[in-house]
């Protein structure tokens, strides 16, 4: 049984801001800004609504930023400002709701991805930030329980692609495919489908990271905490997470769960060290 890790959610270099995180522990997940006007979702920086904000100028995505850069990095093809902001469509993978994940990521995230099996877990962190200028941190946000994963290669043909696509309705890759084909059809993307139990948290976050300077370094840079590494028996994706690697765990979904707490019924005692150790 396989616990996989992936760090998902906007950023600096897409959206330019992070989701917040507030003094009661509630939070925001904020996707990233899709590619391509050329989908099918509906949500956009000017409809996703900041569920947990009590601020009047903060109500929506778009209050968050001015421009976002929708390829950060192919060198910004676009810059987007002004009215056309609110319009411009989200990547929303994960879909908590709908508990489904796509990814194409070579750095480990498809090779880790394409193993798991129905049973095992997927795991979703994102960086956050506390208003009134703490540091950011990158945090454990939801998860959920795999119940099948789907690969498409540049070598599978259109009739199958579409057939996959059409059994994923709600993946972020499905809504951007165009003729039975990948927005980026030269990359092998994997489409995980989830069941419950999984989610996104409501509140309390776990920290993942650390900001330190390592033997031999000159600047701190982020790290995985010492103790979430032991205590979930991380086996891949290496210390540094300056990049969002994706981490393989070796420990059951069950156990998992028992340690993190369920999405809709977790208290501020499941987002401590200490609970993931006991």
């Amino acid at each position: 049984m396989t616990v996989v890790l992936a760090g998902i959610g906007a950023d600096s270099t897409n959206l330019g801001a992070l989701g917040p995180l507030y003094d009661d522990g509630r939070f925001e997940y904020i996707p990233i800004p899709e590619k391509t006007r050329e989908t099918s979702e509906s949500e956009t920086l000017g409809s996703w609504a900041l569920r947990a904000s009590d601020d009047p100028e903060h109500r929506v995505a778009a209050d968050l930023t001015t421009r976002i850069e929708p390829q950060p990095v192919r060198g910004g093809v676009e810059t987007v400002t002004g009215e056309t902001l609110e319009s411009w469509p989200f990547h929303r993978d994960p879909n908590f709701e709908a508990l489904t994940y796509g990814e194409h990521r070579t750095s480990g995230y498809v090779t880790r991805l394409r193993a798991l099996e129905p049973g095992d877990v997927v795991g979703f962190y994102a960086g956050l930030r506390r208003p009134g200028g703490e540091r950011a941190h990158r945090y454990l946000i939801g998860y959920f329980t795999v119940d099948h994963v789907d690969v498409i290669t540049p070598e599978t043909p259109p009739p199958e692609c579409e057939a996959i696509f059409e059994g994923h309705p709600e993946n972020a890759h499905t809504k951007r495919a165009r003729d039975g084909r990948p927005y980026l059809a030269e990359k092998t993307i994997v489409l995980v489908d989830g069941r419950e139990p999984g989610g996104l948290f409501d509140r309390y976050p776990i920290r993942l990271s650390e900001y330190v300077v390592k033997p031999g370094n000159e600047r701190p840079q982020y790290y995985l905490r010492e103790a979430v590494e032991s205590a979930w028996n991380v086996a891949e994706g290496g210390a540094n997470m300056m990049f969002k690697p994706a981490y393989r765990c070796g420990l059951s979904g069950e156990r998992f769960r028992e340690l993190v707490g369920r999405p809709g019924d977790r208290s501020a005692a499941d987002a401590t060290i200490d609970a993931l150790q006991s």
